[in-house]
């Protein structure tokens, strides 16, 4: 009983159109698991809520050395899913974000941002962004959570995500350096497989964003002006050599370089590597060595 509503407009790297409109993800449901705290890294979690309208959460982690007498830098870490998927609540992002913070020493943020198809692009930047703000709001020590007042140091602030966060991450680092965030030092960005314009995932964006500027939207591409304000001193890009998204990758840390930003940056080649592989196997031999490079960038003043 085939309608012309059932009829695919558009197909997507993760999602299907249909000529009625509505969406069809390749992958729509992600499980989620509660915060808690882990007996076996002594890492504790648990989750705020940093506001209601739009909705926008995060899950904060505390390591076993949290100490009010001596501050630890904070990571700011924001998940993957191609716009579309994901959580910063999964098993799969808990538990990378908990490894980084107890082998780290870190407290960590991961935000819960809004997903397309119910909430386009740019509300992943704009949710992203505000948690970054709410973070910053705790720099004198009287901000609405207690273990960013009792612990975070505010002039070691890092962010980092992978694709759509290692992208988002980007223009996290470009609001610090162009808007500002008054009372925090963003020391270093982390982009690990990071999603960038120059493949054929581009329309796919460009849909999610229905207020995109085309092809060349600074978002999906970063133009060199752009570059040259990022906010921070640091920056580590990882790409993986059977990833679609590595020549965009690549193009990002030679345009960053050429930009006339002034601080430094780091590109790690995985060889032989798919995408995001680390979040797969994260005992792997090579996951290892991406998420120790990734600790001992967090940890170096």
């Amino acid at each position: 009983m085939a309608s012309s509503d059932s009829e695919i407009t558009h197909k997507f790297h993760f999602f299907d159109v249909y000529k009625d409109g509505h969406v069809v993800l390749h992958r729509p449901f992600t499980e989620k698991i509660p915060a808690y705290d882990d007996p076996l890294t002594g890492v504790r979690s648990k989750d705020v809520i940093i506001s209601s309208d739009p909705p926008v959460s995060a899950r904060i982690f505390l390591p076993k050395s949290a100490d009010p007498t001596q501050k630890l830098p904070l990571l700011f870490y924001v998940h993957g899913g191609g716009f579309c998927m994901q959580s910063a609540f999964s098993a799969q992002y808990h538990d990378f974000v908990k490894t980084i913070v107890a082998e780290a020493n870190v407290v960590a943020v991961s935000v819960e941002y809004g997903l397309f198809p119910t909430r386009p692009i740019p509300a992943c930047y704009e949710d992203s962004w505000a948690g970054l703000q709410w973070v910053a709001s705790h720099s004198n020590g009287n901000g609405p959570e207690p273990w960013l007042n009792d612990h975070a140091d505010f002039q070691r602030v890092y962010v980092g995500g992978d694709s759509a966060g290692g992208n988002i991450s980007h223009t996290l680092a470009f609001r610090a350096g162009s808007i500002g965030l008054p009372e925090v030092k963003l020391v270093g960005a982390v982009l690990v497989h990071p999603y960038f314009g120059g493949t054929e995932d581009d329309h796919m964006w460009l849909y999610m964003c229905p207020t995109n500027s085309g092809l060349e939207d600074p978002r999906m591409k970063p133009n060199a002006g752009d570059l040259a304000k990022l906010g921070c001193e640091r920056v580590l890009v990882f790409v993986a050599e059977k990833d679609h998204l590595m020549d965009p990758g690549k193009r990002y840390y030679e345009e960053l370089k050429k930009s006339g930003w002034a601080g430094s940056v780091e590109i790690v080649e995985n060889l032989g590597e798919e995408h995001c592989f680390h979040l797969f196997n994260p005992k792997y031999e090579k996951s290892v060595d991406l998420i120790k490079k990734f600790i001992s960038f967090v940890k170096q003043d």
